[in-house]
C-alpha cells in the first residue's frame, strides 16, 4: 500500500493492533481528527469516541475512553486507557462505563464538575457512535 504509516494500539490489557493503514480517525479532545502519512509530528489527548484505522483488509474499528495518541509522518502510536474493538461491544461494558463517568460526576468537585459531566456525555455518544 502506497502512501502509509504504520498504527499501533496499546491499551493496559493488550496489544490491539499493529498494522499497516492508509489513515487513522482519532477522536481527540480538541476535535476529531484523521492522521495520514506525512502528518505534522502530534501528540493528541484522546477522549472516548470510536478509533478507525484504514487499513489493505478494511476498516478497524476500536472503542476508546481516552489516552494519547503520538502521530509522526509514518507512524500513529496509541495509548489507550481502555479500549475494546468495536465488535466485542456490548451494552452491558457501555453501560458499565456510563454508570461509572456518573459517578465519578457526582464526587466531582466543582472546579472538575463541568469535565466531569462532558465525560458522562461523551460516554452516552461512545454508546451511541457504537450503535448500542
Amino acid at each position: 500500500m502506497a502512501n502509509t504509516l504504520h498504527f499501533d494500539l496499546v491499551s493496559p490489557e493488550r496489544k490491539l493492533a499493529s498494522v499497516t493503514a492508509t489513515e487513522v480517525s482519532i477522536p481527540a479532545a480538541a476535535g476529531d481528527m484523521t492522521a495520514m502519512e506525512g502528518h505534522e509530528p502530534t501528540i493528541a489527548t484522546l477522549r472516548p469516541g470510536i478509533l478507525r484505522a484504514l487499513t489493505s483488509e478494511g476498516v478497524r474499528a476500536f472503542a476508546v475512553t481516552g489516552g494519547f495518541a503520538e502521530i509522526t509522518g509514518s507512524t500513529v502510536t496509541v495509548l489507550a486507557e481502555r479500549a475494546t474493538p468495536v465488535e466485542e461491544l456490548s451494552g452491558t461494558l457501555l453501560d458499565d462505563l456510563i454508570d461509572e463517568a456518573r459517578e465519578l460526576a457526582k464526587v466531582a468537585l466543582a472546579d472538575g464538575r463541568d469535565d466531569a459531566e462532558k465525560l458522562v456525555n461523551d460516554m452516552l455518544a461512545l454508546k451511541t457512535a457504537a450503535g448500542h
